[in-house]
């Protein structure tokens, strides 16, 4: 029930009015003790009058001003941070596919782990937010453009096949151009839905007409993030035409593409690290933090406390207060 601030504080006001109630009770309650001691047939008064006031008979009172009370605050519209589900949103999510994917670092290779990773955070992904897949080794393919359908996106992840090169830029220009396509469709009365890109690569880029430093200043200038996850180890190899070739990630072009854009970078050495960075960006990415009404648990305890006030009325003095 925290709360840090309210929507109508001056319904505060009214906690006056329940401190009047208060003391005009404490004053009806002397009042009538001293109209009890004016009474003049002692014997009598002693036979009709309880030895001692119970406290219990004050109880129903008490509930029913701390029920106002509870009721008070509920009107004044305490809120909360809350985190609730985004109802629009766009997201790219760009997957290397060049050969160094096919390395075994990672078990059983990185595409592999990459594809169970990327589809269980497709899955997991809220219903509002609109997700597009764009795979790249030599050129960049819009395999998905943004949709809620997330049974396509998983289809075309399975379908992922490796080739050669990596065009990183190319990439990033692909889905800055699938977003703004998509944005001009579905912007409406409040303009293009946020978007981020969420780029998977493990190596350095090597081919493309856009550098990947260039295209992710015009990220950062379209006001779309990069979140970038450099994934693999240092210790990669690939047979490529009979020769082993070393693929070690590379984690200093991901962290400076994410500065760039204003994104973050996330390492993923491993499949299970790799699962917890789309779990990350799953939450980052699917909910925000709002404040949000939170005088139902007021509400309620209000509700509640006066039927307590009013059962209490009826077992202790057969009436309601």
């Amino acid at each position: 029930m925290s709360f840090s601030n309210f929507v109508a504080p001056w319904w505060f006001l009214l906690l006056i009015a329940v401190a009047l109630l208060a003391a005009a009770y404490v004053v009806v309650q002397r009042m009538r003790r001293k109209r009890v001691l004016r009474f003049t047939n002692l014997e009598l008064l002693e036979k009709v009058a309880p030895k001692r006031e119970r406290w219990s008979r004050h109880v129903p009172a008490a509930f029913l001003l701390a029920a106002l009370a509870l009721l008070t605050v509920a009107l004044a519209g305490p809120t909360s941070e809350q985190r609730v589900p985004r109802n629009r949103a766009t997201v790219m999510m760009v997957v290397d596919v060049s050969l160094s994917m096919k390395a075994t670092d990672v078990k059983p290779s990185r595409l592999e782990a990459a594809q169970v990773a990327a589809k269980s955070f497709a899955e997991g992904l809220t219903p509002g937010i609109n997700l597009g897949l764009i795979s790249f080794a030599g050129s960049a393919t819009v395999l998905v453009a943004p949709t809620t359908d997330r049974t396509a996106v998983t289809q075309s992840i399975d379908g992922l096949k490796l080739a050669q090169s990596t065009a990183t830029g190319d990439a990033i220009m692909a889905a800055l151009a699938s977003i703004d396509s998509f944005g001009k469709v579905v912007g409406g009365a409040e303009g293009p839905p946020p978007a981020r890109i969420v780029l998977m690569t493990d190596g350095k880029e090597t081919v493309g007409t856009r550098k990947a430093f260039d295209a992710a200043e015009d990220a950062k200038k379209a006001g779309v993030p990069i979140s970038t996850i450099s994934f693999g180890t240092e210790d990669g190899v690939v047979d490529i035409e009979g020769r082993q070739q070393s693929v070690p990630v590379d984690d200093d072009s991901m962290k400076e593409i994410a500065k760039l854009s204003g994104g973050e970078f996330f390492k993923a050495a491993s499949a299970e690290e790799l699962r917890r960075v789309y779990d990350t960006l799953g939450e980052q990415i699917g909910y925000e933090k709002k404040q949000a009404d939170a005088s139902k648990p007021w509400l309620l305890l209000g509700t509640m406390t006066a039927m307590f006030a009013a059962a209490a009325a009826l077992l202790l003095g057969q009436r309601l207060p």
